[in-house]
């Protein structure tokens, strides 16, 4: 049996599916004061209901680390860098403390000017007068030489409990979002590590045994340990369960289609290309930062289900901002969900209070209820179709990049689109009026991203370094430290990284057709030694295995 939990801005989601069939299922709204008893809270109601002991794995999808982000609750962290000769950058909204130390090394890996060791002195001196919580180093060129963040970190080690190396990220070349993804994941660590610890005792306390996995943007799954290592990567996992739910809820289709997550606060959308995920190519953006956190393609908009609805100048708004429950559920705020219940499409637990706001809001400029209902919808389904027009304007302007291929010359034409959601299916039919296509709305829809993470499959990551020159090659992952000789090559790594891989998916107790492998990051620069000299190869190889679905949820017999 699988545990599957999605925490949204509004509400946090629960699924226990055994052998492909959804056996339990929970609702509930999240207490934004207290993210860790939503999450326990769904888990303490789901297990009432099936046996704990039969539980195999918990599978995770959490905003804790991207709402510390949006929200500026981050740990005050130091960054240090070296940027070596040529182009300076200036880096904002990383904290106010950023060290600049000398020593580099070129795009080779070849140390180019030393470290200076007084000026690691002064910068300990200077974090002593001004302490942060955490720090974050990043060296030009690190990916292709570690040495010197390596040296830094053993140098401050017992200084803090936080020491985030830019290399241990991401193996491409960009330095200005290298920094970036280092200093978000310092800046969330405390916070990330803090929930994972909380998470561990109230399984230990509950006798549950159970490994937990996070959801990552790219909508595979990390092990909490290495969430806690790489708390980055945890971020937009929550639109990654929709995207999950979605493919595990609906039949696959190699057409171009539009995936809509209708939630709370935010509606997600995803492209599909002949039935494959449109990529980020080069990392996410969140909250104005470019990183190189490997993501689906996802657009959030500041519309959904409770959304703040008025009038302002005489005209209708609807959203960003969501003040607390609906009318129809306790709230004071009006909503496109009061305005659903109106209609009779969705139910309320107060729905008598819901009529009278709508009537009065109605009355005071000039509609009849049915007419303002009518419209608070139609809005907010316009506005959606405006969101998707934008979007595809954006990517059929540039090269398309999907999970599978890069495709140029290739214009996005959606025929159908697919709709989670606790609104979903009361929206379905004014959104097929407003966009002109089909729209789907499966069965368990409400539910459908915690299904989504209940059944994404397990992934993991492998990181192969090679060296002709020291003729060795490592695995970290896979504790494998080896010989190599001068002449192995690049894809020969690639070979063995995926052999590798497919070898630490076997021992997760993945089945022989879940271990399709892939090469995330690959490259090989040469070393040459002297005029005329021998030239050596430093290889890098990251693999996984692909994310994808252990299987389709099926119906029970």
């Amino acid at each position: 049996m699988i545990i599957g939990i999605d925490m949204g801005g509004t509400h946090i989601d629960g699924a226990a599916i055994e052998n492909g069939v959804l056996i339990a299922s929970v609702k509930h709204q999240v207490d934004h004061g207290n993210y860790f008893a939503s999450i326990w809270q769904c888990l303490e109601d789901l297990l009432s209901q099936v046996d704990k002991d039969a539980v195999e794995r918990i599978h995770l999808s959490t905003t804790i680390s991207t709402n510390a982000i949006i929200e500026g609750r981050l740990a005050d962290v130091a960054l240090i860098l070296q940027t070596g000769p040529g182009l300076q950058w200036h880096f904002e909204r990383m904290g106010e403390h950023i060290v600049y130390l000398s020593g580099s090394v070129d795009h080779r890996g070849i140390l180019v000017r030393n470290l200076d060791m007084t000026q690691l002195d002064d910068a300990r001196e200077q974090l002593l007068e001004n302490p942060v919580d955490a720090l974050a180093v990043i060296s030009k060129f690190s990916t292709r030489n570690p040495e010197f963040e390596r040296r830094i970190k053993k140098y401050f080690e017992g200084d803090y409990n936080e020491i985030t190396m830019g290399h241990t990220l991401s193996g491409k070349l960009n330095f200005p979002r290298r920094v970036r993804t280092a200093y978000l994941n310092a800046a969330v660590s405390r916070t990330f590590i803090g929930f994972a610890e909380s998470m561990r005792e109230a399984l230990r306390q509950s006798s549950i045994d159970a490994p937990v996995f996070v959801l990552k943007a790219d909508g595979g799954t990390v092990d909490l340990e290495g969430a806690m290592s790489k708390p980055v990567e945890t971020i937009l996992s929550g639109p990654a369960a929709s995207f999950m739910g979605v493919r595990a809820l609906v039949d696959d289709e190699r057409s171009d289609r539009v995936l809509i997550d209708v939630g709370g606060t935010t509606t997600d959308l995803f492209f599909l290309v002949d039935g494959v995920p449109v990529f980020e190519p080069l990392g996410i953006e969140i909250d104005g930062r470019k990183t190189l956190v490997r993501a689906l393609f996802s657009q959030s908009i500041g519309i959904g289900g409770d959304s703040h609805v008025r009038f302002e100048e005489g005209a209708l708004k609807i959203g960003p901002r969501r003040y607390g429950l609906p009318i129809a559920f306790g709230g004071d705020s009006m909503t496109p969900t009061d305005a659903l219940v109106y209609l009779g499409k969705l139910e309320g637990a107060y729905r008598d209070k819901c009529l009278q706001a709508v009537e009065r809001m109605a009355a005071e400029h000039g509609f009849e209820g049915v007419a303002l209902a009518e419209m608070i919808v139609r809005r907010m389904c316009e506005e959606i179709r405006q969101a998707i027009e934008r979007v595809l304007d954006k990517l059929n302007a540039s090269p398309v990049y999907t999970i599978e291929e890069l495709l140029r010359d290739r214009t996005i034409r959606p025929q159908a689109v697919e709709i989670i959601g606790g609104p979903a299916a009361s929206l379905s039919g004014y959104l097929e009026e407003t966009l002109c296509l089909p729209v789907y709305c499966p069965l368990h829809h409400e539910i459908a991203n915690a299904i989504g993470a209940a059944l994404a499959k397990p992934t993991l990551e492998i990181n192969l370094i090679a060296d002709t020159e020291r003729e060795k090659m490592s695995i970290p992952e896979r504790g494998i430290y080896m010989p190599i000789d001068r002449t192995f090559n690049w894809r020969e790594a690639e070979q063995f990284a995926l052999s590798q891989v497919r070898d630490a998916g076997k021992a997760l107790g993945l089945e022989e057709d879940q271990l399709d492998a892939e090469i995330v990051e690959s490259s090989s620069f040469n070393m040459v030694k002297g005029y005329g000299g021998r030239v050596d190869r430093n290889i890098r190889v990251k693999a996984q295995i692909k994310p994808g679905l252990l299987e389709k949820l099926r119906k029970s017999d």
